[in-house]
């Protein structure tokens, strides 16, 4: 039997900016893709891309959602992401809390 707390996933991206999550993250909660989302401003990214190294800075976000609308905010965050491959990760929970993750079911209109 799948409990609430087995339902949660969370999304990970980045962004050039906490503006740019903070856009997104609003979009997602109002069209109930996700409950909630943390945004972390202030990292700094170094990665390789089309043979340079690159140092920038970045806010790094989780999106907090339900397994079955995973897709669907997955699908929403590639067209409205600035990026033009954005990092989309999803991450299995280990262990989540079954008040929270009943919250987050009813926040994302389940």
């Amino acid at each position: 039997m799948i409990t609430a707390k087995d339902n949660v996933v969370f999304i990970y991206t980045t962004f050039a900016d906490a503006e740019q999550a903070k856009a997104l993250g609003q979009k997602l909660i109002l069209e109930k893709l996700a409950g909630c989302v943390n945004i972390f401003p202030g990292m700094i990214s170094l990665y390789a891309w089309e043979g340079q190294m690159q140092t920038e800075p970045e806010a790094a976000m989780f999106i907090k959602t339900r397994r079955e609308k995973r897709e669907d905010a997955l699908d929403r965050i590639r067209e409205l992401h600035p990026y033009e491959t954005p990092a989309l990760v999803v991450l299995p929970i280990e262990y989540c809390d079954e008040a929270y993750a009943k919250w987050l079911i009813s926040a994302t209109g389940g």
